[in-house]
C-alpha cells in the first residue's frame, strides 16, 4: 500500500516538473477552493500608516474647517451668535444660568483660554431683528460668543429664549449697549431649597467699558 502511494506521488511530481507552465524559480502553489482569510490582528504595518495618514488627514481638515468659521466672512467680519431673552428671565428667574456660566468662565481661567462669551444688556444689534424684539420683554439681556456650537447648547439648556447670529467688523460694535440699571423685586417668600442668586452675578460677564459704543 505504501509502495503504490509513493509511487502515484512520484508520477505526479514528474508530471508537474515537465508541465510547460513550470518556471523552476517560482514556487509551485496548489490550487485553493477557498481563499484564506486573514486574521483580525493581522494588519500590514504599510496599512497601518495608511489609517494613521488617513486620521490624521481628517482630523486637519476638521481643524482647519474650525480655523475658517473663527476667522469671520469676507471683508474681515466676523460671525457672533446669541440667544436672548428679558431680563427677568435670563438674570433673576432662571435656575441653572449662573451656574453654567461660572461654571464656564472657571474653565476658561483653568486652561488660560482668551474669554469669547459675553452678556449684554439691551444690546443694539438687536435693532437687527424686528421679528426678534416684538417678541421680547424689556429690558432684554443677550448671551453673546463666537462660538456657535455652544450658544445652540445654551439655547436647548435655556430653552425659553431666542437664538440668532449677525457678523460685524468689531467686537466693540458687536457688543455695543444701551446700558440701563436693570432691578427685581425681591420674592416674599423664597420657597426653593437652594438661595436665591446674589443681585448682580452677571458683572464678570459684561463686557467692559472699552468694549461700548
Amino acid at each position: 500500500m505504501l509502495a503504490s502511494t509513493a509511487v502515484s506521488l512520484g508520477s505526479l511530481g514528474s508530471q508537474l516538473l515537465n508541465s510547460p507552465s513550470h518556471n523552476p524559480t517560482k514556487p509551485f502553489l496548489l490550487p485553493l477552493n477557498k481563499p484564506l482569510l486573514k486574521s483580525p490582528n493581522s494588519i500590514t504595518s504599510s496599512s497601518f500608516l495608511k489609517s494613521r495618514t488617513s486620521v490624521r488627514t481628517a482630523v486637519a481638515a476638521v481643524d482647519s474647517s474650525d480655523a475658517a468659521v473663527q476667522a469671520g466672512g469676507e471683508g474681515g467680519s466676523k460671525s457672533y451668535h446669541f440667544v436672548v431673552a428679558n431680563a427677568k428671565f435670563m438674570l433673576d428667574e432662571e435656575e441653572h444660568f449662573q451656574e453654567l456660566m461660572s461654571e464656564r468662565l472657571r474653565l476658561y481661567g483653568e486652561r488660560n483660554m482668551e474669554q469669547d462669551f459675553w452678556l449684554v444688556i439691551e444690546p443694539k444689534f438687536l435693532d437687527k431683528f424686528p421679528n426678534i424684539t416684538k417678541r421680547l420683554k424689556r429690558p432684554a439681556v443677550a448671551l453673546v460668543s463666537t462660538n456657535g456650537p455652544w450658544i445652540t447648547f445654551m439655547k436647548l439648556r435655556l430653552d425659553r429664549v431666542l437664538q440668532d447670529s449677525f457678523e460685524t467688523h468689531t467686537l466693540e460694535e458687536a457688543l455695543a449697549s444701551s446700558r440701563i440699571d436693570i432691578e427685581f423685586e425681591k420674592p416674599v417668600k423664597w420657597t426653593a431649597p437652594y438661595a436665591k442668586y446674589k443681585y448682580g452675578w452677571w458683572e464678570p460677564f459684561l463686557p467692559s467699558k472699552t468694549s461700548n459704543v
